[in-house]
């Protein structure tokens, strides 16, 4: 698929942010998702890669509950948490604050038209948000993480890498999701055969391959692209915005 040309240009406002969103009833639930030992290890793995250095400014993309803004903020001179549910960013506000930690930027927007300035920030991290966005909405999104982050600014984002496809290493990752939900008894049933209907109206998420990824951000001309699995669907991309460090 062709990508058209970047052009850098200054923020303009978010698109507009519904006054609703899915999330918003779901607080309490991801929060206890990502509690889980597996997303522990994932966001230490994320934090590892992207080597946040005293006094550097973070993007945290799709941040939730601040499973990467609040450890990110132990280190970086601030955080800003961006996402487009109001109430998951006020659960980041109340983590911050009983943590003491006032270097915590709260932004409600879509990741496809972030409001923040240009090379502004040094490192952008995200954790399980870019699957909700279809390939072209990713796109849109990595075109603003490149935008705002600084030359030579990184970037690491943990995501569902895989496709619904008949390939082997993909059928192998849908299996031992459904295994997985289905060991939940009769809830775990109740969600597959909502998520087997979504599927089949077009519904559900968008995760992209470790190939697609690569793909994209190669073409949004970031450097130093490295792409992997960790473990169970879930995959790493890192990236650095090429240009000499101010």
């Amino acid at each position: 698929m062709p990508i058209e040309p970047i052009v850098e240009q200054s923020p303009k406002p978010s698109r507009r942010v519904p006054a609703t969103t899915p999330w918003d009833v779901r607080v309490r639930s991801w929060e206890e998702v990502t509690s889980s030992p597996v997303f522990a290890r994932l966001a230490e793995r994320v934090l590892e890669l992207a080597r946040i250095e005293v006094g550097e400014v973070v993007v945290d993309l799709g941040a939730g509950t601040g499973l990467l803004t609040l450890p990110a903020a132990e280190r970086a001179a601030t955080v800003f948490a961006v996402d487009y549910s109001e109430p998951m960013l006020e659960r980041v506000e109340a983590r911050a604050c009983a943590a003491g930690r006032d270097n915590v930027e709260c932004v409600v927007a879509d990741l496809r038209e972030v409001p923040l300035d240009d090379a502004s920030a040094d490192v952008v991290i995200s954790s399980y948000a870019f699957h909700h966005l279809r390939d072209e909405g990713k796109e849109l999104a990595l075109a603003e993480a490149r935008r705002i982050l600084r030359p030579g600014g990184r970037m690491v984002i943990c995501d569902m890498m895989f496709a619904l496809t008949l390939r082997g290493s993909d059928r192998r990752i849908v299996a031992r999701k459904v295994v997985a939900i289905a060991r939940r008894g009769p809830a775990g049933l109740v969600r597959l055969a909502r998520n087997a209907g979504r599927v089949a109206a077009g519904r559900w998420e968008h995760p992209a391959t470790v190939e697609r990824w690569r793909d994209i951000l190669e073409a949004r001309r970031f450097t130093g692209v490295e792409v992997f699995m960790v473990e169970n669907e879930a995959g790493i991309a890192t990236a650095v915005r090429p240009g000499a460090v101010a």
